[in-house]
C-alpha cells in the first residue's frame, strides 16, 4: 500500500532533537516507513521483557505490601507522561522525552535501591553495580530477541539520554566526574562514542527532571497511605504548608483520602509549570537553533527556579528521614538485601543452580565476567521471582513485611 508517513510534520522547536537527523543506531537498519526512529526506540522499550518485569519490583515498598504503592512500572509510567507534559509545552520530541523515561530504571535490581547496594557490595571486587549502567547494558547486550543483534539497538540520541539521566559523566580529557565509571559505559563507549563529557539534549533533560517530580509526588502520595506521616506532619516543609492551606480555605474537612490526592495533584503542577517557565527563560537567553546547542550550554535548560529547588530540597530532607529511613521501611529493605546477598553466593559456590540460558558459555569466562553473569541474572529478577529462589535454595526465607 503506498501512503505519505505524516509523522515528520509534527511541529518543533529548532532546538528539539530531529529524529529525521539521528546520528543512527550503532547496527544500521533501514527506516520505518510508519514511525520515526524515536517512536521505534519507544516500541522497542515496551515491548522487552525488561520492561515487563517493571510491574514485580520495589519502589519503596516490596510488591506484596499492598497494590495501591508503587512499583517500578507504575513510577516509570508517571514520569513518561509528566516527561511528556513538558516536552509538549516547549515543543521537543515527545517521543523521544517518552522513550528515555520508560528506558530510565530498566537497570534496576529486586527490592529497589535495597537490591542494588546489595549486589554493588557483591560485585565490589569486579566493578561494582550501578543501576543506570545496567540500563544500558539490558538495551545494548541483554535483551535478546532480534535476529541481527543483541540488545534494542536503540538510536544514538536514546543511548545517549539514557546514560546521562544524571548529567555529564565525564570531563573533556574522558576523567570521571563522580569517581571511576562503571565498566558497561566504558566498554560500551570503546563501541559509540556518546560524549559522555556534555550534557544530554533537551529531552533527556524532560526525563530526568520529570522522574524528579515524580518521586516528589509519589512518595508523598505512598508515605500518607503508608502511615508513615500524616498531612499535619508536611507542614514543616513551607511550600507544602502553602499548598495544604490552599486546600483547606477551599474544601473545608476535606477527608484524608481526598486532601492527599489534591496535595499530589497540586505539587505535581507546580513543579512542572515552573519547569516549564524556567525552560523557556532558558531558551530566550541561550537562543538555541539545535540540540546540539543544548547539550552545549553548560548547565541544564530544563530545571527548576532557584525557589523551586530549595522547594525540592525541603521535600527530599523531609522524606528521607520519615520514609527511607523510616525503621518499618528499613527493615523490610535489610531481610531484602540478605536475599540478594544470599543468591549471589548461593550462584556463585554452584553455578550450576543457575538456568541452563544464563549457564550457556559460562565455563569459558573468567571469574570477573562469571560473576558479572550471576550480577546481570539477579539484577532481572523481580522481587517475586528472588523470593521463591530463595526459597528454592534456603530452608529460611525473610517474610518482607
Amino acid at each position: 500500500m503506498d501512503f505519505e508517513p505524516r509523522h515528520h510534520l509534527r511541529q518543533r522547536a529548532p532546538y528539539a532533537t530531529d529524529p529525521s537527523k539521528t546520528r543512527g543506531r550503532l547496527v544500521p537498519e533501514p527506516p520505518s516507513p510508519t514511525r520515526t526512529d524515536f517512536q521505534r526506540d519507544r516500541d522497542r522499550v515496551l515491548h522487552s521483557a525488561a520492561f515487563r518485569r517493571l510491574k514485580h519490583k520495589t519502589q519503596v515498598f516490596v510488591y506484596h505490601e499492598g497494590d495501591h504503592y508503587r512499583t517500578r512500572l507504575t513510577h516509570t509510567l508517571e514520569v513518561a507522561q509528566i516527561a511528556r507534559s513538558i516536552a509538549r509545552s516547549l515543543a521537543l520530541d515527545e517521543d523521544l522525552a517518552e522513550t528515555l523515561a520508560l528506558a530510565h530504571d530498566l537497570g534496576h535490581t529486586p527490592f529497589g535501591h535495597a537490591g542494588e547496594r546489595a549486589l554493588h557490595a557483591c560485585m565490589s571486587d569486579h566493578g561494582g553495580f550501578d543501576h543506570n549502567a545496567q540500563s544500558l547494558r539490558i538495551v545494548t547486550r541483554l535483551e535478546r530477541r532480534y535476529a541481527d543483534f543483541d540488545g534494542l539497538n536503540l538510536s544514538w540520541e536514546t543511548l545517549e539520554g539514557l546514560v546521562k539521566h544524571n548529567g555529564p559523566l565525564t570531563d573533556r580529557e574522558g576523567r570521571g566526574l563522580h569517581g571511576e565509571l562503571p565498566r558497561a559505559i566504558v566498554l560500551y563507549a570503546q563501541l559509540q562514542d556518546l560524549e559522555l563529557w556534555s550534557h544530554a539534549g533537551p529531552e533527556a533533560q524532560a526525563a530526568a527532571l520529570a522522574d524528579d517530580i515524580a518521586y516528589d509526588a509519589h512518595d508523598l502520595d505512598d508515605g500518607l497511605r503508608a502511615g508513615l506521616f500524616t498531612v499535619e506532619d508536611l507542614r514543616a516543609v513551607p511550600f507544602l504548608h502553602e499548598l495544604l492551606d490552599e486546600i483547606s480555605a477551599r474544601w473545608p474537612g476535606l477527608d484524608s483520602s481526598r486532601t492527599i490526592h489534591e496535595l499530589t495533584r497540586r505539587v505535581i503542577t507546580r513543579l512542572v509549570e515552573d519547569a516549564i517557565a524556567q525552560g523557556f527563560e532558558a531558551v530566550r537567553q541561550l537562543d538555541p537553533q539545535s540540540a546540539e546547542d543544548v547539550r552545549k550550554a553548560g548547565r541544564p535548560i530544563i530545571r527548576f527556579s532557584e525557589a523551586m529547588s530549595e522547594a525540592d530540597r525541603e521535600i527530599k530532607g523531609f522524606l528521607y528521614p520519615r520514609m527511607y529511613r523510616h525503621a518499618r521501611v528499613q527493615a523490610v529493605m535489610r531481610d531484602a538485601e540478605s536475599v540478594v546477598r544470599d543468591l549471589f553466593d548461593a550462584y556463585r559456590q554452584d553455578d550450576s543452580r543457575l538456568p541452563d540460558e544464563w549457564r550457556e558459555g559460562l565455563a569459558d569466562l573468567d571469574e570477573s565476567r562469571r560473576l558479572r553473569r550471576i550480577a546481570d541474572f539477579i539484577a532481572g529478577m523481580t522481587d517475586r521471582y528472588a523470593i521463591l529462589e530463595h526459597r528454592r535454595l534456603f530452608d529460611a526465607t525473610p517474610d518482607l513485611r
